[in-house]
């Protein structure tokens, strides 16, 4: 019996360019939430400043894109740090979570250009 295994996004694989000397990256907050893969696509919640899913109906600050995330992150109930793009990228769109095209405009305006 064959086993098909689908492999994870790799931290960094969505990259097809960056800024020199890691301009394009930060460290980040992300709210504490649900695990998230490399690639998700994140907004920023007005209130706590906090980083979280891309969430084009919410109210919250959420519902614009500001950067992806580089690396899997696991779940937990507290805030976790993270490394996002934040700026001077060329990203592949087939290797993105939870982008949609006022996503990608919105990423477009943070000179992060999605191929």
């Amino acid at each position: 019996m064959s086993k098909t295994y689908v492999e994870p996004v790799h931290a960094g694989e969505f990259l097809l360019s960056e800024g020199a000397g890691k301009i394009s990256r930060e460290v980040i907050e992300l709210a504490p939430g649900d695990a998230l893969v490399a690639g998700q696509v994140l907004g920023q919640l007005t209130v706590s400043g906090q980083f979280t899913p891309y969430s084009p109906e919410a109210e919250d600050g959420s519902e614009t894109a500001k950067c992806i995330l580089f690396a899997s992150v696991a779940s937990s109930d507290v805030v976790r740090r993270g490394r996002a793009v934040v700026r001077l990228a060329e990203v592949s769109e087939a290797l993105l979570t939870g982008l949609d095209p006022d996503g990608e405009k919105a990423l477009a305006a943070q000179f992060i250009i999605v191929r």
